[in-house]
């Protein structure tokens, strides 16, 4: 390989990566030269380690004599039968096999995250993991990309798109399905509306709801996400039939809301996903004609493979997932 040097006889190869610096002014060690080194010295030939490398010996002799003029000290000892190491030479090989041996993990490791094979993944969401396409859709998830942590976040919608904008979330699952101001959103599934009730509740015998039904009825909706939704999603529905609805707030989370409605202290409403989760002393029914859109949002300046492999996923489900 004439080409090779440059008009001071050093190699002229600029496209190898730099490895470390070395003292005196001197150019730094290269990768290629280690390996070459490495297989030098394990073969205890330059002919022999150029034949396991697929290379002229000529190359392997003048790069480690390169390495050598850069370190500033003979690694080996050349005779007709072969190399041996110097006493610099045993004195640099574990650094060597060392340092390559950190970068091969290295790039084994940035290879898998590149698959999604590990790496991290933190998701917000909104919809009750309980059943549903949530649900199935980070089973599926985990069980082609087991190696890959899932960092789950509850919270209001404003939140999450605020966190994906900001890089802090890789997506999040929402409702709605309009644009959301600086992310990409995509609308993937519907949810339907349910009514909780206590079981002794007259309505209790009813399959299917109307908003006329619960139009006077009192309702809790929980003061942390989603209970502020549900409490404009109740106005905004029964403010069209002239009711001023009857709304309070308690300072519980979903599962104590939901123990609340089967002591009587009021109905409040929940989506699909959520019914999967049996409690005592309430029944679910249908709020005929009331769905929900559920999309992801991500935003486009995030590199990170896993979610891709996710969106990508979702979007699968989504098409496979039967009509509303």
């Amino acid at each position: 390989m004439a080409g090779d040097r440059d008009s001071q006889g050093r190699s002229g190869n600029t496209a190898q990566p730099r490895l470390v610096p070395t003292g005196g002014g001197r150019a730094p060690v290269r990768l290629r030269q280690l390996r070459y080194f490495l297989a030098a010295a394990d073969y205890g030939s330059f002919r022999k380690a150029a034949a396991a490398l697929s290379i002229q010996e000529s190359s392997i002799s003048r790069r480690i004599r390169d390495l050598e003029d850069e370190l500033g000290a003979s690694l080996f000892q050349r005779s007709h039968g072969g190399v041996r190491l110097t006493v610099a030479g045993q004195e640099f090989m574990p650094s060597a096999r060392h340092a390559l041996r950190q970068i091969d993990i290295g790039v084994t490791r940035v290879a898998a995250v590149g698959r999604a094979e590990e790496g991290v993944l933190k998701v917000g969401i909104f919809s009750s993991l309980a059943s549903g396409f949530l649900f199935d859709l980070l089973g599926a998830f985990g069980k082609q990309h087991p190696k890959v942590r899932v960092h789950l976040v509850d919270g209001d919608p404003a939140e999450h798109v605020a966190a994906v904008c900001n890089l802090e979330l890789d997506a999040a699952f929402v409702t709605g399905a309009g644009p959301r101001d600086g992310c990409e959103t995509e609308q993937l599934w519907f949810e339907r509306v349910f009514v909780v009730l206590p079981e002794g509740h007259p309505l209790a015998a009813k399959a299917y709801l109307a908003w006329s039904d619960i139009a006077r009825e009192p309702f809790i909706v929980s003061d942390a996400p989603p209970g502020p939704e549900i409490h404009d999603y109740l106005v905004a529905h029964l403010s069209d039939l002239g009711r001023h609805p009857d709304i309070q707030f308690q300072k519980v989370g979903r599962d104590n809301l939901l123990s609340l409605v089967a002591l009587g202290r009021g109905l409040t409403l929940t989506s699909e996903a959520t019914i999967g989760a049996q409690f005592r002393g309430i029944v679910y029914r249908v709020l005929a004609g009331e769905v929900l859109p559920f999309s992801v949002v991500w935003s486009a300046r995030n590199d990170n493979p896993a979610s891709r492999r996710l969106l990508s996923m979702a979007r699968s489900m989504a098409k496979r997932a039967p009509s509303s």
